[in-house]
């Protein structure tokens, strides 16, 4: 079991964790391995402002926009390093999960995401996943929904090939 999932156990949150041996380090692995639409993968991405780790949620088919992030971080953002996001967040890059991490980061979820009956989410390592619908994972994050995709990149609103929320 691994942090995440200890952390699971130790909370009534009601996710579970799905392992797939082939990988779910991309968002495009990641949908490979489940069965789903690329946009229904949430890509965590811990950036810096004003020198504080913040988590950005955006669909696995979107690109973030980093001045968009920055206007709603209110400072300018600059990608974390491996090191800073392990230190912020207490994973790895390719299995950071939107909540549950080592420190309060704010987190900013992107709008998008809410176009999907669910989505899927890191579960702590680049081989694990949970699914989760978007209002529960935003409860969980606590966090502010924003447009801080790629303005090229909307409309996003795919079909799902994936599950529905139980």
């Amino acid at each position: 079991m691994n942090r995440f999932e200890s952390w699971l156990a130790a909370t009534e949150v009601g996710v579970t964790v799905r392992e797939f041996p082939q990988g779910t380090r991309t968002a495009v692995d990641a949908a490979r391995a489940v069965g789903c639409d690329v946009g229904q993968i949430v890509k965590s991405l811990v950036f810096v402002a004003g020198g504080n780790p913040v988590v950005a949620l955006v669909s696995g088919a979107n690109r973030l926009d980093e001045h968009r992030l920055a206007s709603v971080a209110g400072e300018p953002v600059v990608k974390a390093d491996a090191d800073t996001a392990r230190a912020a967040t207490g994973y790895a890059i390719g299995g950071v999960p939107p909540f549950g991490h080592a420190t309060d980061v704010p987190v900013y979820m992107d709008r998008d995401l809410f176009g999907y009956g669910v989505v899927w989410a890191a579960a702590g390592r680049p081989d694990s996943v949970f699914e989760i619908q978007p209002e529960r994972l935003r409860e969980l994050c606590s966090a502010v929904v924003a447009d801080i995709a790629s303005p090229s990149d909307r409309p996003l609103r795919g079909g799902s090939a994936c599950g529905q929320a139980r």
